[in-house]
């Protein structure tokens, strides 16, 4: 079963490899980026929509490291609350059977 995962992975990246070239190959007009305040020196279309997508891709893995660790922190922080209650639960269960015999 796991060969045949690797075997669809492979397969994926190949049919993204091959739709990348075909895109890069259609876009190569040359373009220059107006970004306001500067201005982005001429390249082919198909570099600067490539180098936004990775550009966002790493932005969104950044974003989404920052909300997962805060989710970590936050679970770390309620795993000691619980096992302070349980110990304090066990304490109490304890005093109860003691106090009943």
């Amino acid at each position: 079963m796991r060969w045949l995962r690797t075997l669809l992975l492979i397969i994926l990246c190949l049919v993204f490899l091959f739709v990348g070239i075909l895109f890069t190959i259609h876009n190569t007009d040359k373009v220059s980026i107006d970004l306001i305040l500067v201005t982005l020196p001429q390249a082919s279309l198909s570099l600067w929509l490539i180098a936004a997508f990775v550009c966002g891709g790493v932005l969104g893995l950044l974003l989404s490291s920052v909300a997962i660790l805060g989710l970590k922190t936050r679970l770390r922080s309620a795993r000691k609350r619980l096992s302070i209650a349980q110990h304090d639960l066990e304490q109490q269960r304890a005093l109860v059977t003691k106090d009943s015999v």
